[in-house]
């Protein structure tokens, strides 16, 4: 009898996707006093493929607010459910990370916690003020949820007042709802508009792949800029599981300068853009 039943693969990877594996000194010497340490960072945890380069000029990210999400994205990988209480010790442990691994720029995401009043908003407060407390020199980027539109807990974000702020719009407008199940398309466009109000230096991210098409980018970057927003990354989605959305198609790294050039016309300060490019590529140059 014939099998109907259609097996599920991975999208073969282009020659462009593949990458080097991590060298260097300055990695080596993290890498160990990561894993000595047992420290959290999104970079090892998520594979990165930019991690040697990002840990040898200095910058690591980290994930604060458990690992467990309240959101069921189709493009993310971290484990959706009920997440764990808020643990108060948790941004002295980070502060003590970042002093340890001697970074220069420090990248801090989290979950989403729609679950907790505050959605996170007095962790994210306090991992801070801790980093500052510890590590005076080091400069700091958050890259925040957006907090299901209660705009007095992103304020707590605008008064610790990072170097810069970044919030994802993730996806072009007509795909938002299938690839950011809960979230919405103009309150992250709301989102970095009242951070660029309240004197922050902006920042937001696009993955390509998904099904959208040139003028659909270009409208979600023109809708970006609207907002003041100052910096754009763009890179290529890749299927973390076969449960996740699949990859419609491979951008080619023409496209991707293509998109660089028409970002910087609108008036972008900084667009990274290649299909290895990820949130945190090059933060540490985004400082003006």
């Amino acid at each position: 009898m014939e099998n109907t039943v259609t097996e599920r693969k991975f999208a073969k990877k282009p020659s462009w996707l593949k990458v080097k594996l991590p060298t260097g000194e300055e990695y080596t010497k993290v890498r160990q006093i990561v894993s000595e340490h047992k420290l959290h960072t999104i970079c090892s945890s998520g594979n990165c493929p930019n991690m040697g380069e990002c840990w040898g000029a200095g910058t690591a990210t980290f994930m604060i607010l458990g690992n467990i999400c309240t959101r069921s994205c189709g493009f993310c990988a971290v484990k959706t459910g009920r997440p764990l209480p808020a643990d108060l010790e948790e941004p002295m442990r980070v502060a003590n990370s970042v002093k340890l691994m001697k970074v220069k720029h420090c990248v801090i995401t989290s979950v989403d916690r729609d679950d907790l009043k505050d959605g996170g908003s007095i962790i994210w407060e306090e991992t801070v003020k801790a980093v500052r407390e510890l590590s005076p020199t080091t400069t700091l980027e958050t890259l925040v949820p957006d907090f299901k539109g209660d705009w007095d807990n992103l304020q707590r974000i605008i008064d610790v007042a990072p170097e810069i702020v970044s919030h994802n719009l993730e996806t072009v407008r007509r795909l938002t709802k299938q690839v950011r199940i809960q979230a919405k398309y103009d309150r992250s466009l709301e989102a970095l508009k009242r951070l660029k109000e309240g004197g922050m230096k902006t920042k937001s991210g696009i993955m390509l792949g998904l099904g959208e098409t040139e003028d659909e980018v270009i409208e979600s970057m023109k809708d970006l800029r609207s907002v003041g927003c100052d910096v754009l990354t763009l890179g290529q989605y890749l299927q973390p599981t076969l449960k996740h959305l699949p990859v419609i198609e491979f951008i080619k790294p023409e496209q991707f300068a293509k998109y660089k050039e028409i970002g910087l016309d609108l008036g972008f300060r900084f667009v990274e853009s290649g299909p290895l490019v990820r949130s945190s590529y090059h933060a540490e140059k985004h400082l003006f």
